[in-house]
């Protein structure tokens, strides 16, 4: 993509997904992700009623009486996004590819972790990992990771979740959350689901597209496999054809969400021919509850 056309899709982007995050989620954020762990804040006078492990030695013996450490909740997170560069992105039937939708979304859970004043990681994955991210802060460092997103061509073709999803654990060695973006074609990954999400804040965004439930009465079809290059006819005007490839999709998603549940993973499903806005705070909302 020539420079002047990526910067002028990165400001849009740029645009449309800041003001989204400033208005709507930034709030929401903050209280779905705020920090799990405990930070020291301060020592101060024991009281009683005051937990014994809390005592400060050290302060308490300069000092000649009791003495305990006060903790604070910390506020600061460090936010991955792990996102899935596969070629089944390039599918999309009604307004926009998979991959374009996934570009947003990250556009906007990166400006809602800056507003919360959080560093912002990437992981870029198919069946490798094609580029890592360090968690940074800052504008500068998300239009970064937007234009990587607009402007980058993946080795892999297929998609590993549980290899990027291990991948994470070895470089993201702090307590973070883990956003999951990809439409989860792929298998053998709860287990490594199940690990990643004791270690992290584990959220999963499934990505899907409305032609990969419903086929159209248009006679004979060519479909490609977009991840094995594999090619096949289909005549679309046969019901128990249409019917199959509905009860292929479903199967596959009830699959996904029991493994979901079972590895304790938050998730939701946005679609590309849907508004993303009312899913994503419904997710923050429940994880506030």
């Amino acid at each position: 993509m020539e420079t002047t056309e990526l910067l002028k899709k990165v400001r849009a982007i740029e645009l449309r997904t800041r003001g989204l995050s400033k208005q709507i989620f930034s709030g929401e954020y903050h209280s779905a992700f705020k920090g799990r762990g405990m930070a020291f804040s301060e020592n101060r006078e024991y009281q009683h009623g005051d937990e014994i492990r809390t005592i400060d030695w050290n302060v308490t013996a300069r000092m000649g009486h009791p003495y305990v450490k006060v903790f604070e909740e910390e506020r600061e997170l460090t936010a991955m996004i792990l996102v899935d560069v596969s070629s089944s992105g390039n599918f999309g039937t009604r307004t926009q590819l998979k991959k374009t939708l996934i570009t947003e979304l990250t556009a906007v859970l990166a400006f809602s972790a800056i507003q919360n004043n959080d560093k912002i990681g990437v992981i870029l994955f198919s069946d490798r990992i094609e580029k890592f991210i360090p968690p940074k802060k800052g504008r500068s460092h998300i239009l970064r990771i937007i234009r990587e997103l607009l402007d980058f061509e993946p080795e892999g073709t297929k998609t590993d979740i549980a290899f990027a999803l291990d991948y994470m654990n070895r470089v993201i060695k702090k307590r973070s959350i883990c956003f999951v973006l990809s439409d989860f074609i792929d298998d053998n990954f709860e287990q490594s689901l199940k690990i990643a999400s004791r270690k992290h804040d584990l959220v999963a965004l499934k990505i899907e597209d409305p032609g990969e439930e419903e086929l159209p009465k248009a006679g004979w079809l060519l479909f490609r496999d977009s991840e094995n290059g594999e090619m096949t006819w289909v005549n679309s005007n046969l019901k128990r054809n249409r019917l199959r490839l509905k009860h292929a999709f479903l199967e596959r998603n009830k699959r996904i969400k029991e493994q979901f549940t079972r590895a304790g993973v938050d998730n939701i499903t946005i679609r590309t021919n849907r508004p993303y806005v009312r899913s994503l705070m419904n997710l923050f909302k429940q994880r506030t509850r």
